[in-house]
């Protein structure tokens, strides 16, 4: 992300609070988010006001003031810092999930890190509290933020060399790059600068928004502002398409046996009492069988349930699925996690909880982030074929087009089938045309013997 909406405030100033409470609610690109303290103190000064739209990551919105400390005089200090000076604007939620904020409560984003601790308002205190504090303990150790450790190693700066500006003279990011502007070493940057600075030189840029409009007549279209949501997919399918090096194969599964399956567990379901009435606990859908299938596929063949990173392969021992979900405005990605030892009708019962929450924007970060592979469905809309994008970090995505009766030879005989056309999307990367065409016909297989999948 790069910015979100401050939806609302739960606390106002003077309230005390402590690491754990919600304080305000944000609207990202995704989801509603619920803002935890991290710090425990009382609420000096609100800084963004309830309602405030376009709020950058990591922009001052609030100042605590620690236990004992003047609230008078910690909202007066904080409110004359309060200017955009924390972090570049532009970067990464998962870099900025691992950065601590200096002094400020600031807005920090809604991706959770993979090791799950980022919390999107970051310790606040003083800078009175914080001025003459030690970057070192008496045993030599150096305190550093994770991100800023990273940096300095990538970077070739030695941390003990560096004064820290962060809680307690804590090393933070901003230390580490000041120590690169200065000369010390080669210039810090971020991971999304590292990846622009190796792109070739001759890669087309994109028409700039005069250039677009110039090409249309005055009043006769309208614009139409990008919501967070609708940057957010740009940024990645851009991403995607020119960072992946995309690899595409195509096979015809039928579906009769799958079909048949499908309509004797749906009859079998058992029935539970609603208010509304009995009602089955289950009700399967072919995209529920599919995520099943894809989950197995990975299990058989596990070199390509993997990531690309430039130093490792990362194989990962679970079949988590991403399905694409349509919501209003653009798409998100729920996760079936450990898919491949889930039964049919907790899969299904679980999507539909996901989906249901995906459309009201009520998932929680880790329920739509990371995954190993993913599933587009567009037969429904009777799309027959396509090709989709992979989402990073997952090295493949299956495209599902629809079911429909075709004329098969079998036997020597012209017989009628029902037949789904499916696009496996590769990093060529990470899964290459061989383990690509394992991995699809795994898929395959499963899904035209579809009592595998009930063992």
């Amino acid at each position: 992300m790069e910015e979100g909406n401050l939806a609302k405030w739960l606390v106002k100033e003077g309230d005390k609070v402590a690491p754990g409470d919600v304080i305000a609610e944000i609207e990202t690109d995704k989801a509603t988010m619920e803002v935890e303290a991290v710090d425990e103190g009382t609420v000096a000064k609100i800084v963004v006001p309830a309602g405030t739209e376009g709020v950058k990551v990591n922009s001052l919105i609030a100042i605590l003031a620690a236990e004992g400390e003047d609230v008078s005089a910690a909202a007066a200090g904080g409110g004359d810092a309060a200017s955009p000076q924390t972090a570049p604007a532009k970067q990464p939620a998962s870099t900025k999930s691992e950065e601590d904020a200096a002094t400020k409560s600031g807005y920090g984003g809604s991706a959770a890190s993979a090791a799950g601790s980022e919390k999107p308002v970051e310790a606040a205190m003083s800078e009175a509290s914080q001025a003459t504090a030690p970057a070192k303990s008496e045993g030599g150790r150096v305190f550093a933020s994770p991100l800023a450790r990273r940096l300095a190693k990538d970077a070739g700066i030695d941390l003990a060399s560096l004064s820290g500006s962060g809680p307690r003279g804590r090393i933070v990011k901003a230390d580490v790059e000041g120590a690169g502007k200065a000369g010390a070493t080669q210039p810090v940057t971020s991971t999304a600068e590292t990846a622009a600075s190796t792109a070739p030189a001759s890669a087309p840029k994109a028409m700039s928004d005069e250039a677009v409009l110039k090409l249309f007549e005055q009043g006769s279209y309208e614009l139409v502002p990008h919501d967070n949501m609708r940057k957010t997919i740009a940024r990645r399918l851009v991403e995607a398409k020119t960072t992946i090096p995309h690899f595409y194969l195509t096979v015809d599964c039928e579906l009769d046996a799958l079909l048949a399956l499908r309509q004797q567990l749906n009859a079998a379901a058992p029935m539970k009492k609603t208010e509304k009435g009995d009602a089955p606990l289950y009700k399967l859908s072919v995209n529920d069988m599919i995520i099943k299938a894809m989950a197995l596929a990975l299990r058989d063949v596990p070199t390509a349930n993997a990531s690309w990173t430039e130093t490792n392969m990362v194989i990962h021992k679970h079949a988590d699925v991403g399905v694409a979900v349509s919501i209003p405005g653009g798409l998100i990605t729920p996760i079936i996690r450990r898919a491949e030892e889930k039964s049919l009708s907790t899969i299904s019962n679980e999507m539909k909880d996901l989906a249901a929450r995906a459309r009201s924007r009520k998932l929680k970060p880790e329920e739509y982030q990371g995954g190993t592979t993913a599933v587009s469905n567009l037969g429904m809309f009777g799309i027959k074929d396509f090709s989709a994008v992979i989402n990073p970090p997952h090295a493949t995505i299956l495209a599902i087009g629809a079911g429909e009766e075709r004329a098969v030879v079998k036997g020597g005989e012209i017989k009628v089938a029902t037949v789904m056309s499916v696009t496996l999307s590769t990093d060529h990367r990470a899964v290459d045309g061989a383990l690509g065409a394992e991995l699809i016909g795994a898929f395959k297989r499963h899904i035209e013997n579809p009592l595998g999948m009930l063992v």
